[in-house]
């Protein structure tokens, strides 16, 4: 969502409608058997808004207590699946338009679609930095374990996230097999790594020049050390276990500089990391699946639906 737009008009809370529920999904999983790693002593309280302008209020979540994952089974799955990482700045998540429009979309493609409401920093968990990837490596494994169930192929469960959200898909790109929290159960000797990873308009540095500064004072702290923010930027990590990847970006995004996508694509190249980057000229941040017909960027969900069936999807 667009500053611009979400300032057109005040955040109302959410109340949903009984008639029409679109969220919370029926199905749904916590991912922590209880409190998860560095939870806050002052409870955390559900704060879930409407934001933006006149006919395109769109649902924002902060108070993340409990981190869960949303399930939005395809009618007649292929086995492939997707965990979509909403964005927000670490500040909230958007997750009506990164999270249930992606699972709406691909879900017609027979892909299942998980949505995950990962720990926001800020909210006063001991481990700011390290709280979403927990989320996202637990994530993963935990649908995994459960394959058979979500009728999916454990093979093909690759991952998409969009501006923050796509710092954490990249991270989680980068950082798989990074021990970040203590096991819990079985699950968690599966592998965290997705089969493939698509990064729409992504922070995927805090440096100088690249860095969201909203993205990583929320992850980082303010005022983060050389080594936490070298740690959690990474571009700086990308190697051969790195998955495929694919890129949206505009260059007319004014709050992540294009140059995040630029740099992951040299990046991937040294590496050999296999790498599809779709830059536009004009889309903004935060167009999700909602770029105007016109745009010719309006087709990158069409192409990455392609891409991902030659990638594990």
């Amino acid at each position: 969502m667009l500053a611009s737009a979400a300032a057109a008009q005040p955040a109302t809370p959410f109340a949903g409608d009984p008639n029409r529920p679109f969220w919370p999904p029926t199905e749904r999983f916590a991912l922590w058997p209880g409190p998860p790693p560095g939870a806050p002593v002052k409870p955390i309280a559900p704060d879930w808004t409407m934001n933006g302008g006149e006919g395109n209020r769109e649902l924002w979540i902060r108070g993340v207590a409990a981190p869960q994952v949303h399930v939005f089974r395809a009618a007649h799955p292929d086995g492939s699946a997707i965990l979509s990482l909403p964005g927000g700045g670490y500040e909230f998540l958007s997750v009506q338009n990164e999270g249930i429009d992606v699972a709406e979309r691909f879900n017609a493609d027979r892909t299942t679609v998980f949505v995950l409401t990962y720990r926001l920093p800020g909210e006063g968990w001991t481990e700011r930095s390290l709280a979403p990837l927990q989320d996202a490596q637990r994530a993963m494994r935990l649908i995994r374990a459960r394959a058979a169930d979500f009728r999916i192929d454990p093979v093909r469960l690759g991952i998409i996230g969009f501006s923050a959200g796509g710092h954490l898909a990249a991270d989680l790109a980068v950082s798989h097999e990074a021990s970040t929290y203590a096991r819990v159960d079985a699950a968690d000797a599966l592998p965290a790594r997705p089969a493939f990873a698509a990064l729409i308009y992504p922070v995927t540095s805090f440096a100088v020049g690249l860095a969201h500064g909203g993205s990583r004072d929320n992850l980082l702290g303010l005022n983060a050390s050389a080594e936490l923010i070298a740690a959690r930027s990474p571009l700086q990590h990308v190697g051969a276990q790195t998955p495929p990847c694919f890129l949206v970006h505009a260059f007319d995004d004014g709050t992540v500089p294009v140059a995040n996508s630029i740099a992951w694509i040299a990046a991937c190249e040294k590496a050999r990391v296999s790498v599809e980057a779709h830059l536009i000229a004009q889309g903004g941040h935060g167009f999700g699946l909602h770029l105007p017909r016109d745009n010719p960027g309006s087709r990158w969900p069409d192409l990455f639906a392609l891409w991902l069936r030659q990638h594990g999807g």
